[in-house]
C-alpha cells in the first residue's frame, strides 16, 4: 500500500510542477528532456542490482523499456496538439479515461486479478467521477473533425500503461524496478534530444538555470511515479500481498484525479461546478469502493 501511496504522490506532484511552470510561463518542453535526464540518473544512482550496462541490450525488458520512452515523447506532442484543437477538458477526459486500457489488461493477463461485482462498480464510479471532476461547463465543444485527436491520445497513455503492467508481470524483477526505470526514461531522453533537433522552438531555454532546476524537480517525482507504479504492482497478486493490479490503477488514477482537484482548488485558487462537486463526490465513492475490493 505504501507504495501505491507513493506513486499517487508523486504523480500528484507532477500536475503540481506542470501547473506552476506554466503559471511561471516556462516552456514546457525543454522542463520535460531535462526531466528525462534526471530521472535516468536518478534510477541509476538507486539501482543496487548485480547487472552492469553490458548485460543491458540482453535484457528482455529493453524493447518494451524503448516502446515506452519513445511514446512518452510522443503523448507530450499528442497533449498539447490536443489541448490546443479539442481543448484542455476533453484532453483531459482522454488521458484519464485511458485507465479502462491497463485495469482490462491487468485483468486478462494476471491471474491471480479477477473481476467482480463490487471491482467493477469501483471502475464505472471511478470513470465518471473523472468525467465529472474535470468536465468544464462553458467550454466549447470540439468540432467532429478533430474529435480523433484526443481518441488517439485516449489509446496511447492506455497502451502505455498497459506495456508497463506487461513489462513488470512478466520480464522485470523486483530488484530490476530501478534499472528498468532508467533505461525507460534514457530512452525517453534520447526520444527527447532527437525531437529537440527538429523542434526549434524554445531552443535557447536550454541554456536557462530554471529551466534546469524545474526540470531536475520534475525528473525526480517523474521517476518516482513510474518507479513506485511498478513496485506496487510486484506486491499485487499473484503473489497476493496487495491490491490486485486493476484495483492499482484504477485506485491510482482517481487518486490523482482528486488531489489535483484538490490542490488546483486550495493552491491555483481554481473554481468548481456543482458537476464537478459530483464528480469529487462519485470519485471518493470509487476510492472507498477500491479499499474494499
Amino acid at each position: 500500500m505504501h507504495f501505491l501511496l507513493l506513486c499517487i504522490l508523486s504523480s500528484t506532484a507532477i500536475f503540481v510542477t506542470f501547473k506552476t511552470i506554466n503559471h511561471l510561463q516556462i516552456p514546457a518542453f525543454p522542463v520535460i528532456v531535462i526531466n528525462y535526464l534526471a530521472a535516468t540518473l536518478l534510477g541509476f544512482l538507486i539501482y543496487r542490482g548485480d547487472a552492469n550496462l553490458a548485460s543491458i541490450p540482453g535484457s528482455p525488458w529493453l524493447p518494451i523499456s524503448m516502446i515506452i520512452g519513445i511514446m512518452f515523447i510522443l503523448m507530450f506532442f499528442l497533449v498539447a496538439f490536443s489541448t490546443k484543437k479539442a481543448g484542455i477538458s476533453v484532453t483531459t477526459v482522454a488521458s484519464k479515461m485511458s485507465v479502462i486500457f491497463p485495469i482490462a489488461f491487468s485483468l486478462l493477463i494476471d491471474p491471480g486479478d479477477q473481476i467482480s461485482m463490487l471491482k467493477a462498480v469501483a471502475v464505472v464510479a471511478a470513470l465518471g467521477g473523472v468525467v465529472l471532476t474535470v468536465y468544464k461547463p462553458n467550454e466549447a465543444h470540439p468540432e467532429r473533425s478533430v474529435i480523433f485527436i484526443p481518441l488517439l491520445l485516449f489509446v496511447g497513455m492506455g497502451l502505455v500503461d498497459s506495456l508497463v503492467k506487461l513489462a513488470q508481470q512478466h520480464y522485470v524483477s523486483e530488484n530490476e524496478t530501478a534499472l528498468f526505470s532508467a533505461i525507460l526514461f534514457l530512452n525517453a531522453f534520447i526520444s527527447g534530444v532527437i525531437a529537440a533537433i527538429f523542434y526549434r522552438k524554445h531552443r535557447r531555454e536550454f541554456l536557462k538555470a530554471k529551466v534546469w532546476g524545474w526540470g531536475l524537480l520534475l525528473g525526480s517525482v517523474n521517476f518516482g511515479s513510474i518507479y513506485f507504479l511498478v513496485r506496487a504492482l510486484h506486491y499485487s497478486s499473484p503473489a497476493g500481498k496487495n491490491m490486485d493490479s486493476s484495483v492499482i490503477f484504477g485506485a491510482n488514477n482517481i487518486s490523482i484525479v482528486a488531489l489535483s482537484v484538490l490542490i488546483g482548488l486550495l493552491v491555483f485558487r481554481e473554481k468548481l461546478k456543482l458537476v464537478n462537486w459530483i464528480g469529487v463526490m462519485l470519485s471518493a465513492m470509487a476510492l472507498l469502493l477500491f479499499t474494499l475490493v
